[in-house]
């Protein structure tokens, strides 16, 4: 198993542990959160794209693997997903820097660069 794998495995035990404790605004949160990436006036995938941000200028390794799972499920391309870096890193300055190789790592292992992808949406000539 890989490490994105053993992260959503991870990730899907712990959070079920929580649910299991049956604390009310633990259950209100997670679906507060849930509710906020739903598609609505922004696509799900835009909204992703903005959780990737925030999680890059957060430093947040857990959430960013999440957010770029979650972008390509919805669709983001290559280079979506790097203009949405970029801005992280524009945004979030140098410290950002090793959480950018670390979403370089996720991109490359859940959409690898040989992957055909629609050109017109790539920017590719």
């Amino acid at each position: 198993m890989g490490t994105i794998e053993e992260f959503m495995s991870r990730r899907e035990r712990q959070n079920e542990a929580i649910m299991e404790e049956q604390f009310l605004p633990y259950k209100r949160f997670f679906a507060l959160d849930h509710q906020a990436y739903t598609e609505g006036e922004l696509p799900a995938r835009t909204k992703e794209l903005m959780g990737l941000v925030a999680s890059m200028v957060l430093r947040c390794n857990d959430c960013i693997l999440y957010h770029v799972d979650r972008a390509i499920a919805e669709g983001a391309t290559r280079r979506e997903l790097h203009e949405t870096m970029n801005i992280a890193l524009v945004v979030g300055g140098s410290i950002v820097i090793p959480h950018l190789r670390f979403a370089i790592d996720a991109l490359n292992e859940l959409l690898p660069p040989n992957i055909p992808t629609n050109s017109s949406q790539d920017g590719a000539s």
